[in-house]
């Protein structure tokens, strides 16, 4: 049965949903003022590899994942560009909707917006001021967090010891630095609607528990997002929740790492921030491919460290899916003998539970990726005393069943080859250099051409001459294997 790390408790603790075999959960999701980086990439699949496993371990899931798209942000850059900010907010929806189809993150069940939940907004501020929780000055509300004794709770943090700090506005007007804005009272040219204060607009803490006490209940399973949410952000919505309605909010909050860069903090400032439509823009590989490559990588590290952004951890990533598409060709092979099936159902089970402890133990994909490729492994020795056909295809399918969990190994086609990435350099250098080296321009017939010519000199015992065309296909990216049979295979 699935454990996990509850930030709320501070340790693993047993899934154990409000309604059995169901799963309801709430990832906060992005302001939409630019496009996704990396960071947005990790978190976004860290949450979709849940809630695949979640289907997969037999859990009915409701996942809302929700779109801030009324914000200070979001107003700066539409005055910058003089357009509305509803047309800043179209468009880059749209594009997170692209950079994560080509990750191959599955969309939401809910994916609401801010500004289409300002009724549920306005209702849960009232209650909250009609309580005594929140306040009102000049037509901004205020929630007044020395009235929620449990302030605090999820970051671990004490309120007397507590500073203004990040996305907290210093206000005189406010009772304690720590009080935060439930709605804000308009200024000229901003987005507005009215309310029982005014014309304004909501906080951001507010706009995540008015859509998922709308979507989910009051109380809910699972509540993510990034570690950087801690606090301010989910500490807010738990005070603010718990307030109003009195209930307990969510009763797992689930919490990724943050992303590094060559092991330095992602910085705009620092020149090492990538936008995930920059990765795929400038790799030579099929969308498809570089989706693969990424998810691997994400996942390669437990989705509650640090994860560390690298040229080489790419390439790494890109050499491991040249294993694993290696073996699914070598599947293809016509092959009759069936002298190593008995044996293959039973490496099949081994795999399959270590797999499932693996992920059941708070998602531990580095051991779950680990199980898979002993599985690899395995396979590729009875490969060699003889799998049936129907024994072939059932090691197929099952890379599918739990590839499945992460979005891997569902293609059919594959290139391989070398694979560099010039992550970390100048930028003006990053530009000009494409992630993906082109393999050899050679074509097909040509490569077999040479192939013929290696073997023709292999029996003629001139090695010199086989072992020159074997190097220089070596470095124009092709791979070749001679088999026992006499026959070689290539790849790129």
């Amino acid at each position: 049965m699935l454990k996990i790390y509850n930030t709320l408790t501070g340790k693993k603790e047993l899934f154990e949903p409000i309604a059995p075999k169901t799963a309801r959960m709430y990832v906060c999701g992005v302001t939409v003022y630019d496009y996704c980086h990396i960071g947005h990439a990790r978190s976004a699949l860290v949450f979709d590899m849940l809630r695949r496993y979640l289907e997969y371990s037999g859990y009915a899931v409701t996942f809302v994942k929700n779109f801030t798209d009324v914000d200070d942000k979001i107003i700066k850059r539409a005055n910058e560009q003089g357009i509305s900010c509803g047309a800043i907010t179209a468009k880059y929806i749209h594009a997170y909707h692209e950079d994560m189809g080509k990750l191959g993150i599955r969309a939401a069940t809910e994916e609401p917006k801010a500004t289409e939940h300002i009724a549920d907004i306005i209702h849960l501020t009232e209650q909250l001021t009609a309580k005594g929780l929140a306040y009102v000055v000049d037509g901004d509300v205020y929630f007044e967090v020395s009235k929620y004794p449990e302030y605090g709770r999820l970051s671990k943090r004490r309120l007397e010891d507590l500073q203004a700090g990040a996305r907290v506005d210093v206000d005189e007007r406010k009772r304690h630095a720590m009080d935060f804005a439930l709605w804000k009272s308009s200024k000229p040219g901003e987005p507005a609607w009215e309310s029982p204060w005014g014309l304004g607009r909501p906080g951001w803490h507010i706009e995540c528990s008015a859509m998922s006490i709308r979507h989910l209940g009051e109380t809910f399973d699972i509540h993510g997002g990034g570690m950087d949410l801690i606090f301010p952000h989910h500490e807010n919505e738990i005070a603010q929740s718990c307030g109003a309605t009195g209930k307990e909010f969510a009763r797992y909050w689930v919490h990724n790492g943050f992303v590094q860069i060559n092991k330095e903090k992602m910085s705009k400032s620092l020149g090492n921030f990538f936008t995930i439509r920059e990765i795929f823009e400038k790799s030579e590989w099929p969308e498809e491919i570089m989706g693969e490559i990424l998810r691997y990588f994400l996942l390669s590290t437990h989705y509650h460290g640090p994860l560390d952004f690298s040229d080489q951890a790419l390439k790494e990533s890109k050499n491991a899916l040249n294993g694993f598409y290696d073996l699914f060709q070598r599947l293809d092979e016509p092959e009759e003998k069936a002298t190593a099936d008995q044996e293959l159902r039973e490496v099949i089970e081994r795999c399959r539970v270590t797999f499932q402890s693996t992920m059941d133990d708070d998602l531990n994909t580095p051991e779950a990726i680990a199980s898979l490729q002993g599985l690899k492994a395995n396979v590729n020795k009875l490969l060699n005393q003889g799998l049936s056909i129907p024994a072939r295809k059932r090691v197929r399918e099952e890379f599918r069943s739990l590839g499945e969990n992460f979005g891997l190994f569902q293609l059919d086609k594959w290139q391989f080859g070398p694979f560099v990435v010039p992550i970390g350099q100048a930028k003006e250098a990053d530009e000009a250099m494409p992630i993906g080296v082109k393999t050899s321009g050679l074509a097909d017939t040509e490569i077999e051409d040479l192939l013929r010519e290696r073997n023709e000199s292999r029996r003629r015992k001139d090695f010199q001459r086989a072992d020159e065309i074997r190097k220089s296909l070596a470095s124009q990216g092709i791979i070749i294997e001679d088999k026992p049979d006499g026959t070689t295979r290539w790849k790129r």
